[in-house]
């Protein structure tokens, strides 16, 4: 995935290491398909590079799935105080957040840049309560298992991280 690497271990599939990069194997045929976008069209969330955490690999996104009033995701809690387990400062503002406050971080996509920064957003759960959050981070689904990510793996395309108050 043109990723870094520092031997054959660190790449996916057959694809192989050179020059430091993950790269096609003409040997074996092996192609990267390259986009002329970063992000794939919408719809059509597909993985990306993998990520490896020591001796496990998990799956990484650019994207989340559209949004749409009837789009699932999986609601997780997070420490959003500073040192908690949502790891750095929020990515729309740089600060910590107070837990007792009701807000979310977003997975990749639908954080879409940071455009839903401070914008509030509704979570309906399946017995039909809902909840109203302000948008303060993204969760990242493309890098992980460091000190930045609180060591977390990368987290999965279609999350909603809020606040013990959500």
């Amino acid at each position: 995935c043109n990723g870094p690497c520092q031997n054959l271990n660190d790449c996916s599939s057959q694809l192989i290491c050179t020059n430091s990069k993950c790269n096609d194997d003409p040997d074996v045929g092996t192609h990267i398909r390259r986009r002329s976008s970063a992000a794939p069209l919408r719809g059509n969330c597909q993985p990306s590079c993998p990520l490896r955490c020591e001796i496990k690999t998990f799956t990484t996104y650019k994207c989340s799935p559209p949004v749409i009033s009837s789009t699932k995701a999986k609601l997780t809690i997070s420490d959003f105080n500073q040192g908690g387990d949502g790891g750095d400062r929020s990515k729309c503002d740089e600060q910590s957040h107070d837990n007792f406050k009701r807000i979310v971080a977003l997975s990749i996509g639908w954080y879409d840049g940071g455009s839903r920064c401070g914008k509030m957003i509704r979570i309906m759960v399946s017995n039909g309560k809902s909840a109203t959050a302000k948008v303060v981070d993204e969760c990242d689904s493309m890098h992980g298992c460091d000190e930045a990510h609180a060591y977390q793996r990368a987290f999965n395309n279609k999350i909603i991280d809020g606040s013990n108050a959500v």
